[in-house]
């Protein structure tokens, strides 16, 4: 039976690490923590890029890129100590503010417009598909609560049919006494 204070021949660190150092003898434990699950998800918003890399990765001055941000052009979030930090999409804005500027020739007022206007668009289809859900679920409700009261109705009652407007038929009605 082998101990579980005692090396196997598999471990990735190998046998006698440590041996002749103080306190350090040939001996290490081999229990194994999983590593910890993060506890957060990367997406293209989460702010990983301080200025100079984001300034790399956009092609373009640390200067631009602070000249852009108190202009609110492009806003990326901050740090506690107030260090800004960009996201796959700042990158990606910084990019397009760049074309815009040098290859259609609009201005950075044009370019804020621009940007404004687009993220107004976002906005309202976000609310649209959010009226479309809202809608399709007030419809499968009052589905549902018709059905469940044609469900209840009596099955000795017969439902009316208009006369046809060439009929010669002749209903006669004797009340009940």
């Amino acid at each position: 039976m082998e101990r579980d204070d005692q090396m196997t021949p598999d471990d990735p660190i190998g046998p006698g690490l440590g041996e002749g150092l103080p306190g350090g003898g040939g001996a290490r434990r081999t229990t194994r923590r999983s590593a910890p699950q993060p506890q957060y998800v990367l997406t293209e918003e989460t702010p990983v890029y301080v200025i100079s890399v984001a300034a790399e990765l956009s092609g373009l001055h640390p200067q631009t890129l602070r000249q852009y941000d108190r202009l609110g052009l492009v806003c990326p979030d901050r740090t506690a100590g107030r260090g800004r930090r960009y996201s796959a999409r700042d990158i990606q804005q910084l990019r397009e503010v760049q074309r815009l500027s040098q290859d259609e020739g609009i201005n950075l007022a044009g370019i804020k417009r621009i940007i404004e206007l687009e993220n107004q668009v976002t906005a309202l289809q976000s609310r649209i598909a959010e009226l479309a859900d809202s809608l399709e679920g007030a419809a499968t409700a009052l589905q549902q609560r018709e059905a469940t009261i044609h469900a209840s109705y009596r099955r000795d009652l017969v439902p009316y049919q208009p006369p046809t407007p060439h009929s010669s038929a002749l209903v006669v009605w004797r009340p009940k006494r």
